[in-house]
Protein backbone atom coordinates (compact mmCIF):
# COMPACT_ATOMS: atom_id res chain seq x y z
CA UNK A 1 0.00 0.00 0.00
CA UNK A 2 1.20 3.27 -0.99
CA UNK A 3 2.17 6.13 1.76
CA UNK A 4 -0.73 8.19 1.36
CA UNK A 5 -3.16 5.58 0.77
CA UNK A 6 -1.65 3.87 4.13
CA UNK A 7 -2.37 7.26 6.05
CA UNK A 8 -5.99 7.07 4.59
CA UNK A 9 -6.86 4.21 5.69
CA UNK A 10 -5.41 4.59 9.12
CA UNK A 11 -7.63 7.67 9.84
CA UNK A 12 -10.96 5.86 8.15
CA UNK A 13 -10.02 2.91 10.72
CA UNK A 14 -9.54 5.52 13.52
CA UNK A 15 -12.93 6.89 13.29
CA UNK A 16 -14.76 3.68 12.77
CA UNK A 17 -13.10 2.36 16.15
CA UNK A 18 -14.13 5.82 17.90
CA UNK A 19 -17.49 5.73 16.60
CA UNK A 20 -17.34 2.02 18.36
CA UNK A 21 -16.35 3.55 21.36
CA UNK A 22 -18.66 6.17 21.63
CA UNK A 23 -21.69 3.43 20.65
CA UNK A 24 -20.14 1.11 23.64
CA UNK A 25 -20.15 4.33 26.41
CA UNK A 26 -23.74 4.80 25.36
CA UNK A 27 -24.94 1.90 25.47
CA UNK A 28 -23.51 0.90 28.69
CA UNK A 29 -24.73 3.89 30.00
CA UNK A 30 -28.33 3.52 28.55
CA UNK A 31 -28.07 0.08 30.73
CA UNK A 32 -26.91 1.84 33.88
CA UNK A 33 -30.64 3.62 33.13
CA UNK A 34 -32.92 0.86 32.66
CA UNK A 35 -31.32 -0.65 35.67
CA UNK A 36 -31.45 1.13 38.26
CA UNK A 37 -34.61 3.88 36.72
CA UNK A 38 -35.97 2.31 33.82
CA UNK A 39 -34.70 5.42 32.05
CA UNK A 40 -32.41 5.57 28.99
CA UNK A 41 -32.16 9.38 29.08
CA UNK A 42 -31.20 9.36 32.65
CA UNK A 43 -28.56 6.77 31.92
CA UNK A 44 -27.10 8.92 29.37
CA UNK A 45 -27.37 12.22 31.12
CA UNK A 46 -25.81 10.68 34.13
CA UNK A 47 -22.85 9.14 31.41
CA UNK A 48 -22.36 12.79 30.27
CA UNK A 49 -21.89 14.29 33.34
CA UNK A 50 -19.62 12.00 35.05
CA UNK A 51 -17.65 11.67 31.38
CA UNK A 52 -17.10 15.77 30.68
CA UNK A 53 -15.29 16.62 34.32
CA UNK A 54 -13.38 13.65 33.98
CA UNK A 55 -12.09 14.23 30.52
CA UNK A 56 -11.04 17.74 31.95
CA UNK A 57 -9.29 16.95 35.32
CA UNK A 58 -7.41 14.71 33.04
CA UNK A 59 -6.07 16.85 30.28
CA UNK A 60 -5.41 19.70 32.66
CA UNK A 61 -2.25 18.54 33.15
CA UNK A 62 -1.46 15.44 31.43
CA UNK A 63 2.20 16.19 29.83
CA UNK A 64 3.88 17.49 33.67
CA UNK A 65 2.17 14.66 35.04
CA UNK A 66 3.42 12.03 32.02
CA UNK A 67 6.79 13.18 32.29
CA UNK A 68 7.39 13.21 36.12
CA UNK A 69 5.87 9.40 36.32
CA UNK A 70 8.54 8.16 33.55
CA UNK A 71 11.82 10.01 35.04
CA UNK A 72 12.00 12.58 32.53
CA UNK A 73 14.08 15.65 32.86
CA UNK A 74 13.78 18.74 30.14
CA UNK A 75 16.44 20.23 28.09
CA UNK A 76 16.41 23.94 27.86
CA UNK A 77 18.48 24.70 25.02
CA UNK A 78 20.51 23.00 22.21
CA UNK A 79 23.89 23.64 24.42
CA UNK A 80 22.42 20.30 26.47
CA UNK A 81 22.05 18.18 23.10
CA UNK A 82 23.02 20.16 19.40
CA UNK A 83 21.62 16.92 17.50
CA UNK A 84 18.56 16.29 19.62
CA UNK A 85 17.76 19.65 19.27
CA UNK A 86 18.09 20.64 15.99
CA UNK A 87 16.58 17.58 14.77
CA UNK A 88 13.46 18.09 16.87
CA UNK A 89 13.70 21.70 15.90
CA UNK A 90 13.73 20.78 12.12
CA UNK A 91 11.22 18.15 12.42
CA UNK A 92 8.64 20.67 14.03
CA UNK A 93 9.08 22.64 11.22
CA UNK A 94 8.43 20.09 8.72
CA UNK A 95 5.07 19.20 10.27
CA UNK A 96 4.39 23.03 10.55
CA UNK A 97 4.17 22.56 14.55
CA UNK A 98 5.97 25.07 17.39
CA UNK A 99 8.79 23.18 18.53
CA UNK A 100 7.64 20.28 21.51
CA UNK A 101 9.45 20.54 24.71
CA UNK A 102 12.44 18.52 24.69
CA UNK A 103 13.19 15.67 27.78
CA UNK A 104 16.04 12.75 28.46
CA UNK A 105 14.95 9.67 30.11
CA UNK A 106 18.25 8.13 31.91
CA UNK A 107 17.75 4.41 30.70
CA UNK A 108 20.07 2.30 28.12
CA UNK A 109 16.99 0.86 26.71
CA UNK A 110 16.26 2.93 23.38
CA UNK A 111 12.79 4.29 23.29
CA UNK A 112 10.86 7.61 22.90
CA UNK A 113 7.23 8.58 23.54
CA UNK A 114 5.38 12.14 22.64
CA UNK A 115 2.67 13.97 25.19
CA UNK A 116 0.63 16.78 25.43
CA UNK A 117 -2.61 17.79 24.40
CA UNK A 118 -2.36 20.11 21.76
CA UNK A 119 1.04 20.74 19.34
CA UNK A 120 1.07 23.91 21.58
CA UNK A 121 1.69 22.18 24.58
CA UNK A 122 3.61 19.10 23.26
CA UNK A 123 6.65 17.51 24.56
CA UNK A 124 8.91 14.65 22.82
CA UNK A 125 10.88 12.21 25.49
CA UNK A 126 13.79 10.09 24.36
CA UNK A 127 15.81 7.64 26.23
CA UNK A 128 19.68 7.87 26.26
CA UNK A 129 19.87 4.53 25.26
CA UNK A 130 18.39 5.59 21.87
CA UNK A 131 20.68 8.30 21.94
CA UNK A 132 24.09 6.28 22.34
CA UNK A 133 22.56 2.86 20.29
CA UNK A 134 21.07 4.26 16.76
CA UNK A 135 22.12 6.08 13.78
CA UNK A 136 21.54 9.53 13.25
CA UNK A 137 19.11 8.43 10.54
CA UNK A 138 17.38 6.42 12.77
CA UNK A 139 17.02 8.63 15.78
CA UNK A 140 15.51 10.94 13.35
CA UNK A 141 12.83 8.84 12.16
CA UNK A 142 11.98 7.85 15.86
CA UNK A 143 11.68 11.76 16.69
CA UNK A 144 9.47 11.74 13.47
CA UNK A 145 7.42 9.07 14.49
CA UNK A 146 6.97 10.79 17.77
CA UNK A 147 6.37 14.76 16.24
CA UNK A 148 3.46 12.80 14.12
CA UNK A 149 1.72 11.98 17.10
CA UNK A 150 1.74 15.47 17.98
CA UNK A 151 0.58 16.48 14.72
CA UNK A 152 -2.30 13.66 14.59
CA UNK A 153 -3.23 15.02 18.21
CA UNK A 154 -2.87 10.77 18.96
CA UNK A 155 -2.06 12.05 22.72
CA UNK A 156 -5.48 14.07 23.28
CA UNK A 157 -7.39 10.90 21.66
CA UNK A 158 -5.85 8.55 23.71
CA UNK A 159 -5.92 10.46 27.02
CA UNK A 160 -10.05 10.90 25.69
CA UNK A 161 -10.15 7.23 25.64
CA UNK A 162 -8.53 6.39 28.84
CA UNK A 163 -10.89 9.08 30.31
CA UNK A 164 -14.22 7.16 28.38
CA UNK A 165 -12.64 3.70 29.61
CA UNK A 166 -12.73 5.25 33.53
CA UNK A 167 -16.55 6.24 33.24
CA UNK A 168 -17.59 2.59 31.72
CA UNK A 169 -16.12 0.62 34.69
CA UNK A 170 -17.55 3.61 37.01
CA UNK A 171 -20.97 3.38 35.72
CA UNK A 172 -20.50 -0.72 35.26
CA UNK A 173 -19.78 -0.68 39.01
CA UNK A 174 -22.44 1.98 39.88
CA UNK A 175 -24.88 -0.45 38.45
CA UNK A 176 -23.87 -4.13 39.50
CA UNK A 177 -23.79 -2.34 42.98
CA UNK A 178 -27.40 -1.50 42.46
CA UNK A 179 -28.35 -4.35 41.64
CA UNK A 180 -26.46 -5.90 44.52
CA UNK A 181 -27.74 -4.02 46.87
CA UNK A 182 -31.58 -4.52 45.56
CA UNK A 183 -31.51 -1.50 43.78
CA UNK A 184 -32.08 -2.58 40.44
CA UNK A 185 -35.80 -3.60 38.84
CA UNK A 186 -38.14 -1.87 40.97
CA UNK A 187 -41.64 -3.17 41.45
CA UNK A 188 -43.29 -0.38 39.23
CA UNK A 189 -41.11 -2.35 35.95
CA UNK A 190 -44.11 -4.83 35.79
CA UNK A 191 -46.00 -1.33 34.50
CA UNK A 192 -43.85 -1.49 31.99
CA UNK A 193 -41.28 1.93 31.46
CA UNK A 194 -41.64 4.76 28.94
CA UNK A 195 -38.20 3.44 27.31
CA UNK A 196 -38.65 0.29 27.87
CA UNK A 197 -36.99 -1.12 31.42
CA UNK A 198 -40.22 -3.00 31.86
CA UNK A 199 -39.59 -5.46 29.04
CA UNK A 200 -37.23 -8.44 30.49
CA UNK A 201 -35.50 -9.14 27.36
CA UNK A 202 -34.47 -5.14 27.14
CA UNK A 203 -33.53 -5.59 30.72
CA UNK A 204 -30.95 -8.49 30.24
CA UNK A 205 -29.72 -6.88 27.45
CA UNK A 206 -29.17 -3.47 29.46
CA UNK A 207 -27.53 -6.15 32.27
CA UNK A 208 -25.25 -7.72 29.70
CA UNK A 209 -23.88 -4.22 28.41
CA UNK A 210 -23.41 -2.94 31.81
CA UNK A 211 -21.36 -6.37 32.54
CA UNK A 212 -19.87 -6.58 29.69
CA UNK A 213 -18.89 -3.06 28.60
CA UNK A 214 -15.97 -2.12 30.44
CA UNK A 215 -13.99 -5.27 28.57
CA UNK A 216 -15.19 -4.23 25.66
CA UNK A 217 -14.18 -0.41 26.29
CA UNK A 218 -10.56 -1.77 26.73
CA UNK A 219 -10.46 -3.85 23.67
CA UNK A 220 -11.59 -0.98 21.31
CA UNK A 221 -9.11 1.44 23.20
CA UNK A 222 -6.03 -0.71 22.97
CA UNK A 223 -7.49 -1.38 18.90
CA UNK A 224 -7.47 2.90 18.57
CA UNK A 225 -3.75 2.44 20.03
CA UNK A 226 -2.45 0.26 17.69
CA UNK A 227 -4.09 1.58 15.28
CA UNK A 228 -2.42 5.06 16.10
CA UNK A 229 0.50 3.53 15.84
CA UNK A 230 0.47 2.36 12.12
CA UNK A 231 -0.35 5.94 11.25
CA UNK A 232 2.37 7.17 13.08
CA UNK A 233 4.22 5.25 11.71
CA UNK A 234 2.98 5.76 8.27
CA UNK A 235 3.19 10.11 8.87
CA UNK A 236 6.54 9.81 9.81
CA UNK A 237 7.87 8.39 7.15
CA UNK A 238 6.27 11.04 5.12
CA UNK A 239 8.12 13.65 7.64
CA UNK A 240 11.53 11.97 7.52
CA UNK A 241 11.23 10.46 4.11
CA UNK A 242 13.04 7.82 5.09
CA UNK A 243 10.87 4.38 6.08
CA UNK A 244 13.69 2.44 5.60
CA UNK A 245 15.35 4.21 8.73
CA UNK A 246 12.14 3.79 10.75
CA UNK A 247 11.92 0.34 10.24
CA UNK A 248 15.75 -0.33 10.80
CA UNK A 249 14.66 1.65 13.68
CA UNK A 250 12.21 -0.83 14.81
CA UNK A 251 14.37 -3.68 14.18
CA UNK A 252 17.38 -2.75 16.27
CA UNK A 253 14.75 -1.47 19.45
CA UNK A 254 12.77 -4.71 19.36
CA UNK A 255 16.17 -7.28 18.98
CA UNK A 256 17.01 -5.06 21.96
CA UNK A 257 15.93 -7.07 25.19
CA UNK A 258 16.07 -4.60 28.28
CA UNK A 259 13.23 -3.08 29.22
CA UNK A 260 12.77 0.55 30.22
CA UNK A 261 13.49 0.55 33.60
CA UNK A 262 11.87 4.07 34.12
CA UNK A 263 8.70 3.25 32.45
CA UNK A 264 5.19 3.57 33.87
CA UNK A 265 2.99 1.10 33.38
CA UNK A 266 0.44 3.56 32.76
CA UNK A 267 1.95 4.83 29.94
CA UNK A 268 3.23 1.76 28.05
CA UNK A 269 1.31 3.10 25.21
CA UNK A 270 2.78 6.40 24.46
CA UNK A 271 6.40 4.70 23.95
CA UNK A 272 7.64 4.18 20.40
CA UNK A 273 7.72 0.22 21.12
CA UNK A 274 6.17 -1.38 24.46
CA UNK A 275 9.07 -0.06 26.81
CA UNK A 276 8.62 -4.01 28.65
CA UNK A 277 9.53 -5.74 26.03
CA UNK A 278 6.48 -7.94 26.09
CA UNK A 279 6.64 -10.48 23.20
CA UNK A 280 3.41 -12.06 23.63
CA UNK A 281 0.49 -10.54 21.08
CA UNK A 282 -3.37 -10.38 21.96
CA UNK A 283 -5.82 -8.22 21.97
CA UNK A 284 -4.42 -6.67 24.96
CA UNK A 285 -1.65 -5.34 23.78
CA UNK A 286 -0.60 -1.79 23.55
CA UNK A 287 1.33 -2.21 20.44
CA UNK A 288 0.81 -3.43 17.24
CA UNK A 289 3.34 -6.42 15.92
CA UNK A 290 7.02 -4.93 15.13
CA UNK A 291 7.06 -7.52 12.55
CA UNK A 292 3.98 -5.93 10.80
CA UNK A 293 4.44 -2.36 11.87
CA UNK A 294 7.99 -3.23 9.51
CA UNK A 295 6.45 -5.37 7.14
CA UNK A 296 3.78 -1.72 5.83
CA UNK A 297 6.99 0.40 6.03
CA UNK A 298 8.77 -1.35 3.50
CA UNK A 299 5.89 -1.15 1.11
CA UNK A 300 6.26 2.14 0.98
CA UNK A 301 10.07 2.15 0.39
Amino acid sequence: MLLHAQIAANKRKTWLLIGVFLLVFALVGAGVGILIAESIEIGLILAVAIAIPYVLLMTASATRVVMAMNGARQIRSEDENLFLWNTVESLAIGARLPMPKIYIIDDPSPNAFASGMSPQNAAVAVTTGLLERLNREEIEAVLAHEVAHIRNYDVRLATMAVALVAVIALLSDLGRRLLWYGGGRRQSSRQGGRSGGGNPVVYLVALLFVLLGPVIAVLVQLALSRNREYLADASGAELCRNPNALASALRKIADMPEPVQAASEACASLYFTNPFKMRRRNLFSTHPPTEERIRRLEQMM
